[in-house]
């Protein structure tokens, strides 16, 4: 990116926030910190109004207006694939709030543009024949607590327990939403068990907003939880050996149980994940039939064997 354009993507970035670190632009543009010291003095001195906080960040005075905002055609293209996506993985009332936002970028983008998005627009496919969400109250969960989330507002919710298949009531302080394993989870500090929590939204069979807020300062980030959550779970190594005429079967499936790399040796193939459940890969394995081969670890060969005489004392 040349340096005119930078500038011009720095002035964008300032009005998207209200305060932005100078890390956050040089990370954001791969370049060092003195050069966004320079850049941020360059916009001064073309007389953009850029305020500064010791040791916080830079931000752009009030009142201040960019110029309407002209989108590439990469960038355009870049909405619209991630409007596929979302509309299998949010709710309804969420995917018509990003098409409302995704009509007001098309409504600023030049007859050849706009003619190109549509022509792309029916040539694009998110998985048409698998899941997405069929559960209405785990979409009105969902953008429930979206809503909720930027007021720091104390929940109560009725929660559905799969293992104990029993229902609770829980008074929550939610920190955020995150989509794993085909779900949407609300991640909340939870006041019956004084922990932090992650509650499926699907399992979430009533919920509503209560007397009472909490601070901004009360509670760790999403990201440091979810980093914290990694830090605190031991991760394992696995090796197996596919035949190579096999491995196509799992070439897909491979990558949600930790996939790594991969070697050919002779006519096998030797795959290696790191995963964080022995007993999930364990059971994803069998599914293979005789068509492998565990290297190691050794427990993960253990298990596996007492998965199969379970099967057997049980159908046999």
């Amino acid at each position: 990116m040349n340096r005119i354009d930078r500038l011009q993507a720095i002035l964008t970035q300032l009005k998207s926030k209200r305060v932005i670190t100078a890390q956050e632009m040089a990370d954001r543009f791969e370049v060092s910190l003195r050069t966004i010291y320079r850049d941020i003095r360059a916009l001064e001195e073309g007389g953009v109004p850029i305020g500064a906080e010791a040791g916080i960040g830079y931000y752009l005075s009030e009142g201040y207006h960019l110029p309407p905002v002209m989108f590439t055609r990469e960038e355009a293209n870049a909405l619209l694939m991630a409007g596929k996506i979302f509309e299998k993985h949010t709710d309804k009332n969420l995917q018509t709030h990003f098409n409302d936002a995704l009509y007001k970028v098309k409504a600023v983008l030049d007859m050849e543009k706009k003619e190109e998005l549509e022509d792309l627009e029916t040539k694009i496919s998110i998985d048409p024949f698998g899941w997405q969400f069929r559960d209405h109250t785990a979409n009105i969960m969902v953008s429930k607590i979206q809503s909720i989330l930027p007021h720091r507002k104390l929940i109560k919710i009725i929660y559905h327990a799969s293992y104990s298949g029993e229902s609770t009531e829980r008074v929550v302080e939610p920190i955020g939403l995150c989509f794993y394993r085909n779900q949407w989870h609300l991640i909340a500090y939870c006041q019956l068990r004084n922990d932090y929590r992650d509650f499926r939204t699907d399992r979430i069979e009533k919920l509503e907003v209560i007397q009472g807020k909490f601070s901004k300062t009360d509670h760790i980030s999403l990201k440091n939880y979810l980093d914290k959550l990694q830090e605190g779970t031991e991760v394992e190594i696995v090796k197996v050996l596919f035949p190579k005429k096999f491995s196509k079967h799992v070439e897909e499936s491979k990558y949600y149980y930790g996939w790594v790399d991969e070697e050919e040796t002779g006519d096998q193939v030797e795959m290696k994940f790191a995963t964080m459940s022995l007993e999930l890969i364990a059971r994803w394995l069998l599914m293979s039939g005789k068509n492998f081969k565990v290297v190691s670890p050794k427990s993960l060969n253990n298990r596996i064997k007492e998965l199969i005489l379970e099967l057997n004392d049980t159908h046999l």
